[in-house]
């Protein structure tokens, strides 16, 4: 299916931020062709990443292509489907990170390190993802998390490092906090509004942190300090892509004067692998950017999908296919490349470790790979995360 539409090239010419040009170049056409139908994974229904895509899906419908989006409960849910070429895009979090690593659920034997390629991510600075929790339990602070009831998702790495991250900014780890486990993100939200537990992880856009404000409990965020460096040294070591912000969409937030201080990082993530169609991949991306407008403003969070929201330098490296598009409207630089590549070159670094170790057939696996990649990493004189 090509799609033209005689107005999309002019909304994206734009003053941009985020070290991107100061100018964008319009494509020689604002047409992209796609197939009549296009499935992607994302976060559990009622999630602010599932939600976000419902959206786009009504972008998409209106351009005559139909988006059918796959809740998936957990990272390994939303990540089976994209390996086993059952959808070629994702709308993941930073879990994404987790499989380029070969990290947590990552790190088993049946998985690895995953040749992970970004299209796009949301980062629009006033969506904070930070640990929510119950107003009547007591907890002004993170550091009130002490032996509070605390959410762990089964096969969700990067929802357990991220509340972990918080942990660590108060000076807490797991071990401080009765661990509580759920199945799902969104059974863990629902676990918060019930009182099954005092505190959860979430994107503060959420559907179920909106029920959890409106619940007898209420929701209250405790306050992440910019200024607090050693909290913060503390919260990066176990988060990387943790960035201070000032929280001003969603429940609790969007209604607090001045917004929440906190910390955030791009969420959802639209990525693919490697080997996915390069042409498709362009046109998938391109497709994004030319409904923004028809999607803009449609669902919480959403419009952090524009082009002057693009940082161009994540953790996970884009996709050739996206990298054409950037090329083409002037926002790619020789920076981007160089970073890009960077990353290209720690994921087969990790690949190749993977591969060495598979070969020897250790008889402990989740004993040598952790050491394996280690080893491979400060070999290479590349930083060890995890």
């Amino acid at each position: 299916m090509t799609y033209q539409s005689p107005a999309r090239a002019a909304g994206l010419v734009s003053a941009l931020a985020l070290g991107l040009a100061t100018s964008v170049a319009a494509p020689a056409s604002a047409e992209f062709t796609l197939p009549d139908t296009v499935a992607i994974t994302a976060y559990g229904t009622g999630s602010t990443g599932f939600n976000q895509m419902v959206a786009v899906g009504a972008a998409f419908k209106n351009a005559g292509v139909a988006l059918r989006v796959l809740p998936g409960k957990n990272d390994i849910a939303r990540a089976a489907p994209l390996r086993q070429g059952k959808v070629p895009f994702s709308a993941f979090g930073v879990g994404a990170y987790m499989m380029q690593e070969g990290a947590f659920d990552f790190a088993d034997d049946s998985w690895g390190p995953q040749p992970v390629r970004v299209l796009m991510t949301n980062f629009a600075g006033k969506l904070g993802q930070a640990i929510g929790v119950a107003a009547d339990a007591g907890i002004e602070t993170y550091a009130d998390l002490k032996g509070k009831r605390v959410s762990w998702i089964k096969g969700a790495p990067a929802l357990n490092v991220n509340a972990e991250a918080y942990l660590a900014y108060a000076g807490l780890t797991w071990d401080d906090v009765e661990v509580v486990e759920f199945g799902g993100y969104g059974d863990s939200l629902k676990g918060l509004a019930n009182g099954q537990i005092d505190a959860a992880f979430a994107s503060m856009t959420a559907s179920g942190m909106f029920q959890a404000e409106a619940s007898p409990r209420g929701l209250h965020w405790p306050r992440i300090d910019p200024d607090d460096t050693e909290a913060l040294a503390r919260m990066h070591a176990i988060a990387p892509y943790f960035r201070t912000m000032v929280a001003t969409e969603g429940a609790v937030a969007g209604t607090t004067e001045g917004g929440i201080p906190t910390a955030g990082y791009p969420y959802p993530a639209m990525i693919s692998l490697a080997d996915q169609d390069e042409d498709l991949v362009y046109n998938f991306t391109k497709a994004m950017y030319e409904t923004f407008p028809d999607y803009k403003g449609t669902a919480p969070g959403i419009d952090g999908w524009a082009l002057e929201q693009q940082s161009l330098s994540w953790v996970v490296p884009y996709h050739d296919g996206a990298i054409r598009y950037y090329q083409e409207v002037g926002v790619w630089n020789d920076e981007h490349q160089a970073h890009n590549d960077a990353l290209i070159a720690r994921q087969k670094v990790l690949q190749d470790a993977w591969a060495a170790l598979k070969a020897e057939g250790p008889a402990d696996w989740d004993a040598a790979w952790p050491e394996a990649r280690r080893a491979a990493l400060e070999a290479a004189g590349l930083k060890v995360v995890f």
